[in-house]
């Protein structure tokens, strides 16, 4: 080492690194080293606590301008003996006064402050959300950083992410509803937890997902009604909630462990993450971090003296991501999740968010911070999802969304193949374009070269009815969550097959609800695109017409596990339709199909008119070196005699139709059914799939080809 770099290391070592941002060990000098961003701050202090005492630092440190800072960020280089076994930090911080719209400051001298760039969040047994929603003190009742003192590693074991393609389907769960019923199965101490949904890889390996879609797991204040996680307090630390707390390992290894479990099996792991805004709620909300450190920063600020918040999110607040360091800080978050926890990719909720300028506006031509996902090539390998919304009328889906490169979740192939199936007229051509891909979203013209895979296809999500009770319910339910059912979906475009709810269903009545579900499923993994269902829905799982169970942490939102065996028959079909997906390339391609398909109605022309009901499609192979198909698909409430357009009746074998019982409603490969004529009697409300085997010889099943 040379004099200069000496010299350098020695002016770190007393004033501190404005970089990384955090806290972090300095394991050569036995130090940790913390720096937080503030622009407008005046007075920026320190705190230490030690493990037995979250009222009375140990240390106060009081940053000096002149010393302890660079630009925008305060630090400073604490040594451990200085530290006298604190294992806690948090931060007080003064400013001026509120001064106008872009200069709304919240600094409150007394309160105790979460860094931002926490990697683990400590709350006391003392913690009070109460006292962070008034001006005052909140010391023993603020959440902390947590120094951990240990440089944080994991053994990897030549972990290899996996990336899938054609065989992409994903699968959206809640970490804790996923386990948390004690009929889901796994161990007593790991139900609603990472550990659970690690010993629940063996089920989602039968169902054959490839890829699973977490929904939020930053960390969020316990005590908030926020079960689902939308309001997250950090983003850098995931929630204490989904761990075992006997489990002698950090968070950080847990979830490492979780992420290599399903790596060796196969799976992706993408998380859900909120950019968009926190749980600090608006001018009435709690001061747990970002108001408190720098106001007019982290949020999009209006001119209304009343309502000073902007809120795009419809929580209260929007973050600013325009401003170069709230777009680093969620950069950096990017990053850690990426390269620590090794996720394979982010679902961005209300993602147009990100297109909001300082004054609310939307940028059409630009996003800052996917721009900067996009060039960094360090995160080129992940999967990028977008949710091409807001939640005040931002509505930017397809091509209209500024990240070109992102993959989006296509609310309109959700809408339209609800009505749709459920009997809508005049939906016929708006259901021929979401299974083709959605082409009229995202074109493959010149300019915009999209691909079918970027439109994730959907019937449900976490947001809105379930696929049973899409079926069951004409209105939603959820007087449980508080607020005089005036929450949630008004419109779910739902059909109760003639009969509200679930007590006393007549047969036909459920007869008719497998019927359309099965429906709802065949078509989904029959569309060009990236498919994905919500966990459960697979066998029938119902929230009692609850469509915002966002606050439900109860059995009502749990997963009842006892619906895998009642619905048996639900299970299996989804589980071969997700099969025969993966054995027939050519219905997930990269393009689109163009000249491979052939559009028919009941004979040989397709009725497009507004009281057409079914229409039917030949989808040829050949280039993808696959068999052909031949889709009949009657959405109407009486039966029709379709004649069937190519080839001789010895050609086909039927694999699917949704009006038979189980197991004859999906037949596995080599037990198709052969057809006595080319006319063929599609029931009401039913989907029938037919194959005609090129040049005689059978497809190889995946599971056959994987192994």
């Amino acid at each position: 080492m040379n004099r200069q770099d000496r010299r350098s290391q020695a002016w770190e070592a007393e004033d501190g690194s404005p970089h990384p941002l955090g806290a972090q060990r300095i394991v050569a000098t036995d130090a940790f080293n913390f720096a937080i961003y503030s622009k407008h701050a005046q007075v920026v202090i320190l705190l230490l606590y030690t493990a037995d005492d979250v009222m009375n630092p140990v240390l106060t440190f009081r940053f000096d301008p002149l010393k302890n800072k660079t630009g925008r960020i305060w630090h400073c280089r604490i040594s451990q003996a200085q530290m006298m076994g604190a294992v806690y930090y948090g931060y007080r911080i003064d400013g001026p006064k509120p001064n106008g719209p872009f200069e709304w400051h919240w600094f409150d001298h007394e309160k105790i402050l979460l860094d931002p760039y926490a990697k683990s969040v400590f709350f006391p047994a003392s913690f009070d959300s109460k006292a962070a929603e008034s001006p005052g003190s909140n010391a023993g009742k603020a959440a902390l950083g947590v120094c951990l003192d240990t440089v944080e590693s994991f053994d990897w074991n030549n972990d290899s992410p996996p990336r899938h393609q054609a065989d992409t389907v994903i699968y959206e769960l809640h970490v804790s509803g996923f386990t948390k019923n004690p009929n889901s199965g796994v161990s007593k101490n790991a139900q609603g937890t990472f550990e659970g949904l690690i010993e629940k890889i063996p089920y989602l390996k039968e169902l054959g997902v490839t890829v699973v879609e977490l929904m939020p797991i930053f960390q969020y204040v316990p005590s908030d009604e926020n079960s689902w996680g939308y309001m997250p307090l950090n983003f850098f630390s995931p929630h204490h909630g989904y761990f075992n707390r006997e489990s002698a390992q950090t968070e950080c290894q847990i979830f490492c462990e979780l992420v290599r479990a399903f790596h060796r099996e196969h799976i992706e792991i993408v998380i859900d993450v909120v950019y968009n805004h926190t749980g600090e709620g608006g001018q009435r909300g709690p001061v747990y971090s970002y108001k408190g450190i720098d106001n007019s920063t982290y949020y999009l600020m209006s001119d209304k003296e009343e309502s000073p918040f902007e809120d795009f999110s419809g929580t209260g607040n929007t973050l600013n991501c325009t401003n170069r360091y709230v777009r680093k800080l969620i950069m950096d978050s990017i990053r850690h999740w990426a390269t620590v926890m090794k996720v394979d990719g982010f679902r961005f909720d209300l993602a147009s968010i990100f297109a909001r300028t300082p004054t609310g506006f939307i940028n059409t031509h630009d996003i800052p911070v996917m721009s900067e996902m996009f060039s960094d090539p360090d995160l080129t390998r992940l999967r990028l999802i977008v949710e091409p919304w807001d939640a005040v009328g931002a509505y930017q889906l397809g091509r209209a969304f500024p990240g070109i490169l992102a993959s989006q979740w296509n609310g309109q192939y959700r809408d339209d193949l609800r009505r749709f199936v459920r009997g809508d007229p005049g939906m016929v051509p708006a259901a021929m374009s979401r299974l083709y891909g959605s082409s009229d979203l995202f074109p493959d013209d010149r300019m915009h070269a999209y691909h079918p895979p970027q439109s994730i296809n959907y019937v449900c999500s976490h947001d809105g009815f379930t696929l049973y009770d899409l079926v069951a319910y004409n209105h939603k339910r959820n007087e449980a969550n508080g607020h005089n059912n005036d929450d949630g979906v008004i419109e779910n475009f739902s059909w109760n097959c003639g009969w509200e709810g679930d007590e006393a269903v007549p047969l036909e009545v459920m007869t008719l609800r497998k019927r359309q579900i099965k429906n709802f499923c065949c078509l989904l993994f029959l569309s060009n695109g990236t498919p994905m269902i919500h966990a459960g829905d697979e066998f029938m799982r119902t929230l009692k017409g609850n469509n915002n169970p966002y606050n439900q942490d109860s059995e009502l939102r749990w997963i009842d596990w006892n619906l895998l065996e009642e619905h048996a028959d639900m299970f299996r079909f989804f589980k071969t339709m997700i099969a025969f997906r993966k054995n027939h390339p050519s219905l997930s391609r990269n393009h689109f199909w163009r000249d491979d398909i052939h559009w028919y109605g009941l004979g040989p022309t397709i009725d497009l008119s507004y009281h057409s009901h079914g229409f039917a499609y030949a989808l040829r192979g050949a280039l993808e070196q696959d068999s052909d198909l031949y889709v009949m698909i009657n959405a109407g409430s009486t039966s029709c005699l379709f004649h069937i357009q190519e080839g001789e009746k010895e050609d086909w074998r039927r694999v699917v139709d949704t009006s038979c019982r189980s197991p004859s409603d999906i037949l596995e490969p080599g037990s198709e059914h052969a057809l006595n004529s080319l006319d063929y009697e599609v029931s009401a409300n039913t989907v029938v799939v037919l194959i005609r085997f090129r040049l005689g010889k059978k497809i190889q099943p995946w599971s056959e080809r994987q192994s």
